[in-house]
């Protein structure tokens, strides 16, 4: 019906043939009132209410021209609130997903941007600068005094590869790299990138003895979850990035620790006694091997010593029978002449003359003895006075 359709009376004229009736015209009378209980004509009261919304409305009164005007202005201001709010502002640590009918058509950069408003477009301003942090195997809580931590066991008991049950509790701290993906690849993604750090120290811990766990292992244990993580999170393509994983504590389980203490110090006592034989044996097998080496070089010397000089011998011999050979005669006489000098030459000589001397002693006179006696002394009687 037209907004201009009236017939009588309306609005809060009391129109409609009954005195003090209410906007809306008489109201129905029952059997108590006067009227003879007719009920209300609908027509009447839809005209009635148009005729008061019509009221209501810019230029409700007038022509129809103006009030298809004021429509029509607050449309467009309407329309002008709707664009507005599709500014939004990107923080120093977010990055900013734009999306237009459920598409992510651009990644902002931090401040003030625009785009469609909603329902055509919408924003996320995930973190991306901030390293988050969560804790498996413990929680963590603030009691204004300090923190205080509590152990979780169905996340920290741990099986090692030699069938030995190890308590492991650690930390992993992780940022996200490709906010569309980590918005929309996985569900729920905290939740997701602690699940898939326990599986990936309960793989790591699963393939090592629990001896280098417990000692000098942990670091290398770190690092192969960092990287089992990082490969399955991409595997999900969830845009996060592991930083750090650092085991907090690795003991064995509350209920064996000390039998596993007394173990232990016995294994202690082991490798403190073979390390004591490892030296022992470092000290004296170098000084048996230079032992040996000395009384080897030892030997190999003396065997050349013997060698060249039995070639000496030999060689001296050789060079005399040649001589020999060329003059044997006179080589007869030197080596008389040398024997002789060589026998006789420390001993007291007396010399007999055979040749026909009925006394047969030849007068000697020891002239090594005259040289050696005391000066004022006769050389006569050998220095005696």
């Amino acid at each position: 019906m037209p907004w201009s359709n009236q017939s009588g009376g309306g609005g809060w004229r009391g129109g409609g043939g009954g005195g003090g009736g209410g906007p809306w015209g008489s109201p129905p009378r029952g059997p108590s009132g006067g009227g003879g209980g007719q009920p209300p004509d609908l027509e009447d009261l839809l005209r009635k209410s148009q005729d008061r919304l019509k009221s209501i409305l810019p230029g409700g009164g007038g022509g129809g021209g103006f009030g298809g005007k004021g429509i029509a202005l607050v449309a467009a201001g309407a329309l002008v609130l709707w664009l507005v709010t599709g500014f939004y502002r990107v923080e120093p640590d977010e990055t900013g997903v734009e999306l237009v009918l459920g598409k992510v058509t651009s990644r902002t950069s931090p401040g003030l941007n625009y785009n469609f408003p909603y329902p055509i477009g919408s924003v996320y301003t995930p973190r991306v600068l901030s390293v988050r942090e969560l804790t498996v195997g413990m929680r963590e809580t603030d009691t204004g005094r300090g923190i205080t931590v509590r152990d979780v066991p169905e996340e920290s008991l741990m099986l090692t590869g030699d069938e030995n049950l190890v308590d492991v509790d650690f930390k992993v701290q992780w940022v996200v790299k490709d906010a569309a993906a980590f918005l929309f690849a996985i569900q729920k993604p905290e939740e997701t990138v602690k699940a898939v750090a326990e599986s990936a120290m309960r793989e790591v811990i699963g393939r090592s003895n629990i001896q280098p766990i417990l000692t000098e292992d942990r670091r290398r244990i770190e690092i192969s979850v960092r990287e089992l993580m990082q490969k399955t999170l991409d595997d999900y393509k969830s845009g996060v990035e592991i930083r750090l994983v650092q085991m907090q504590k690795v003991d064995p389980p509350s209920d064996v620790i000390d039998a596993f203490r007394d173990v232990q110090a016995a294994r202690i006592d082991a490798e403190r006694l073979q390390n004591e034989a490892h030296s022992y044996a470092n000290r004296i097998v170098p000084e048996a091997r230079g032992e040996g080496a000395k009384i080897l070089n030892a030997a190999q010397a003396y065997l050349r010593q013997t060698v060249e000089d039995a070639r000496g011998q030999a060689d001296r011999f050789v060079k005399v029978y040649d001589e020999y050979a060329k003059a044997p005669q006179i080589t007869r006489e030197r080596l008389y002449l040398e024997t002789m000098e060589r026998v006789f030459g420390g001993m007291d000589k007396v010399i007999l003359d055979q040749s026909g001397n009925a006394q047969g002693v030849v007068p000697y006179l020891p002239l090594d003895r005259v040289n050696r006696a005391a000066p004022g002394g006769n050389p006569r009687t050998g220095g005696q006075p």
